[in-house]
């Protein structure tokens, strides 16, 4: 198991013990890792809470990804308290829940840009943020979250799989970007978990029983997987590692019937 004791960290995405961001947040800690989480206002209460129950309670701090002003804040705060960065989890994806249940061509020049800005875009406004703070610390390394709906066309998914793809060149130009300041991108791609964002698609459950009965494990995953699988990307066995999407799937992505 890697050791992350002196390492310090963000993790931008919990809302409640079922967010993948929070199984990320727990395997780091349980590796030693010192933690900033972020909430939106809804979810204070949650993160406060589940912060409460790690190793070393985490830096609670508020953010709104679609706020430049937010984001300088918590940049700064974590400055003030951890002088460095040595890692950040981008976990957070949005679209409003009608552009997801009505047909694709109806997706709203509105609809469209909230799930590209909040889905995609924050993660380069959350890694411009990490660089500084990254650089005091000789290189750091940045995980996000993705989907196969990217690639391939799932049911009530729709804008959020183009919000996925422009989020999958994102880190590909990222990585580009930062890897001579010794910082790597990379993202996750996830089989279906039952999360709060999951509740918003609908036949979700139909997802994930395709996934058990076809993929090569039949199984789905488990959160706790996608967390070991960050914690390789972030420690120093990934330090080759960058401008991939690991598919942490059961093997379903291989599949062609």
């Amino acid at each position: 198991m890697a050791d992350f004791t002196g390492k310090h960290g963000l993790i931008v995405g919990v809302a409640n013990k079922r967010s993948i961001a929070w199984a990320i947040a727990q395997a780091m800690a349980c590796r030693g890792a010192r933690l900033a989480l972020t909430y939106q206002d809804r979810f204070e209460e949650h993160v406060n809470e589940l912060s409460q129950g790690l190793g070393e309670p985490a830096l609670v701090l508020p953010c709104d990804v679609s706020s430049d002003t937010d984001i300088e804040a918590v940049f700064a705060r974590i400055d003030q308290e951890f002088g460095g960065l040595d890692f950040l989890v981008h976990g957070v994806a949005f679209a409003l829940r009608e552009e997801l249940s009505s047909p694709f061509t109806n997706t709203t020049r509105e609809g469209f840009r909230i799930a590209l800005d909040i889905s995609a875009y924050s993660l380069i406004a959350l890694t411009k943020g990490a660089v500084p703070l990254m650089e005091k610390r000789g290189g750091g390394s940045v995980v996000t979250l993705t989907y196969l709906g990217s690639e391939r066309v799932f049911p009530n998914y729709n804008v959020m799989g183009v919000a996925k793809a422009a989020l999958e060149a994102t880190v590909r130009y990222l990585a580009a970007d930062v890897g001579p300041r010794n910082i790597r991108v990379n993202a996750i791609s996830a089989g279906p978990i039952k999360t709060l964002a999951a509740a918003g698609i609908s036949g979700f459950s139909n997802i994930l029983n395709v996934y058990r009965d076809r993929a090569p494990l039949r199984r789905n995953v488990e959160a706790g997987e996608i967390g070991e699988a960050a914690a390789f990307l972030l420690s120093d066995a990934g330090r080759g590692v960058t401008g991939e999407v690991l598919m942490v799937d059961s093997g379903f992505h291989i599949t062609g019937m």
